[in-house]
């Protein structure tokens, strides 16, 4: 379906029973970002908000929330788009089999960006856009739903711009209202390119930021295309309508089919504090300095909806985002790297602290006992993978050793390498390196560790699937839980410093050494163990989002032999909340109370929410 706007989108999910009309003022302070998790909690439709406090425009959400309701709005391109992407990765398929493939060619060539003539757009201010404040400890309202565009000064054009989702900060902190907002990304991102490039030839960076447009607009600014595969191009396909735009008179690409256009200017070296703001690993990221924009001017089309979501603890709407990308992809990644069988960034641990991977090992088919080899040179390689290089553990298994294994299911793939790693081989670590800007359980921002756990051969032990009566833990911890088969979380004292938690650490250790706890091969520790226990979900998020792996990473009987960490009893890990650690979001009881008005009769929500 190809919508030539927002608008068209939303009558077409309306008509279809698939968004509904919120007719009561709103505050776009905290009210709206409940209302739309309440909704998309329940797997609710999309949301027009027709009343917005302080705003003269409409706002949309939740319009990505399903699966099923992504792959309607794109219900006559998906298929011909998979196979562009595909042939993006393994153009030699095209030679192959031309004929099955004619069709997506030739979208690719209908859907090249085009030149339109300049269009008339109305003009606002920054302080006029509905100022959506998500969480109650964020530094102000943001754009969770830019498509900011930016050129390599070297090679202007659109077909070179890079079109990327980077959180904007609308006021609040030190930016001058209206004619300064924020701009947050991370360093290895295709902006942060052209800024270097900018800023090495000491002249200021033209951005452009747009907000709406058709919905394939969006989904282009997060989707990780091949190289070669521009972002404008593959909305076009995408979207069954070619990207149009024009420049203005300053020099910005604007896009015809935007429902907001923000322009400016990103000064050498010139920052200002952004955030905090609440993000999707569950907690808030912190004020840090980021560049800064300078704004020239707010465009807008009449009846402009504004489209926002909501950042999270997972899963929220960009999980489904998520989902729809990896069917757009499909087997992208894993063509790209050899041996690599499937790779999965899981969502509920916040997606980059948790990688887990599937490869081929091959290397040693005459050892009577295989070990991990080829998939460590993998691991490496998908390390260094574009934003898979934001991870900080990798678990990695052999598929020979379970070619049915499933990698989407977390227990059973964890169960897997649990039964198969041996703890003092098994462990590799990074330090001192490059995390996800958002995670704060490294040393600094943008600094931590990254550990990959591989299992390859037969399986080495039975997992304990429920801990014995005489289990008992050394002062000062307390009840311990299994969270899944071979993996225990133990409620620890609340953490205090690295050298406090290195002594009870040991001792802890010192305890368990000489026991036989083979079917147990790995002890979390955490500040609460019933929650961490409770589902799959709590236990990767608290183990995998609190510890970093260089500072968290203990075992009974550790050793190092030859700069080899590894240990001979089970593996600990520290996942207690530490105090450089920012704070998990929490919603607001009082704003939860005056959302619950839109579900009683009469209101807007009746029988939603």
């Amino acid at each position: 379906m190809g919508y030539p706007s927002l608008e068209a989108c939303v009558r077409d999910l309306e008509r279809n029973g698939q968004l509904i009309r919120i007719r009561e003022e709103v505050d776009p302070h905290l009210e709206m970002a409940a209302i739309h998790m309440r909704v998309f909690e329940r797997g609710g439709p999309a949301l027009l908000f027709e009343n917005v406090k302080g705003s003269p425009f409409r706002a949309v959400s939740n319009l990505f929330g399903t699966l099923d309701r992504s792959r309607f709005m794109f219900r006559d391109t998906l298929e011909r788009v998979q196979t562009l992407v595909e042939l993006k990765y393994d153009p030699l398929r095209a030679l192959r089999h031309p004929v099955r493939h004619l069709a997506s060619l030739a979208a690719a060539t209908s859907a090249m960006p085009r030149r339109a003539a300049a269009r008339s757009f109305d003009t606002t201010r920054v302080g006029a856009l509905p100022q959506i404040v998500n969480w109650p400890a964020d530094g102000g309202p943001f754009i969770t739903l830019p498509q900011v565009l930016t050129e390599d000064i070297r090679r202007p054009g659109v077909l070179h711009a890079n079109l990327g989702m980077y959180r904007i900060q609308m006021a609040g902190n030190e930016y001058v209202l209206d004619r300064e907002v924020g701009l947050h990304y991370q360093i290895h991102r295709g902006i942060g390119v052209h800024q270097a490039i900018a800023n090495a030839a000491g002249v200021p960076l033209k951005v452009s930021i747009f907000v709406g447009g058709p919905p394939a607009h969006t989904l282009a600014a997060v989707m990780p295309l091949p190289e070669g595969l521009a972002e404008v191009t593959f909305a076009g396909a995408l979207g069954n309508r070619a990207f149009r735009w024009f420049r203005d008179e300053d020099g910005h690409i604007i896009s015809v089919d935007a429902d907001f256009v923000i322009t400016g200017t990103v000064h050498p070296h010139e920052t200002r504090p952004e955030g905090p703001f609440g993000d999707h690993l569950g907690y808030y990221s912190l004020a840090h300095p980021f560049p800064v924009m300078r704004v020239s001017r707010v465009r807008h089309r009449r009846d402009a909806i504004w489209p926002f979501t909501v950042v999270g603890r997972p899963p929220q709407e960009d999980t489904s985002f998520g989902a729809l990308i990896h069917e757009l992809t499909g087997s992208a990644i894993p063509q790209e790297i050899p041996g690599l069988r499937a790779v999965h960034a899981v969502d509920a641990a916040g997606v980059h602290p948790l990688l887990l991977a599937i490869a081929s090992e091959r290397y040693t088919p005459y050892l009577d006992e295989r070990e991990p080899q080829e998939i460590l040179t993998i691991a490496n390689h998908i390390l260094g993978k574009n934003q898979l290089s934001l991870a900080k553990y990798l678990w990695i298994c052999a598929h020979e050793d379970d070619p049915d294994l499933d990698i989407h299911d977390v227990t059973a793939f964890l169960m897997h390498v649990l039964e198969r790693i041996d703890p003092a081989r098994d462990l590799h670590f990074q330090t001192r390196t490059t995390i996800d800007t958002l995670d704060y359980s490294g040393t600094g921002l943008n600094e931590g560790s990254k550990v990959t756990i591989a299992a390859a051969g037969p399986r080495r032990r039975e997992l304990w699937r429920e801990l014995p009566a005489g289990l008992d833990l050394p002062r000062p911890f307390a009840s311990a839980a299994l969270a899944l088969p071979g993996a225990a979380v133990v409620e620890a004292p609340r953490f205090v410093n690295y050298e406090a938690a290195e002594r009870e650490i040991a001792a802890l250790a010192a305890e368990l050494r000489g026991r036989a706890l083979d079917g147990l091969p790995l002890l979390v520790l955490c500040d609460d163990a019933g929650f961490a226990a409770a589902g799959i979900d709590n236990f990767v998020w608290v183990t995998f989002t609190r510890s970093n792996p260089s500072h968290d990473v203990h075992g009974v009987g550790s050793f190092i032999e030859h700069k080899h960490w590894g240990c001979r009893g089970p593996l600990i890990i520290d996942a207690r909340i530490k105090p450089h650690h920012a704070p998990p979001l929490e919603k607001d009881p009082a704003v939860e109370r005056r959302v619950d008005r839109l579900g009683q009769r009469g209101a807007s929500l009746h029988g939603v929410i």
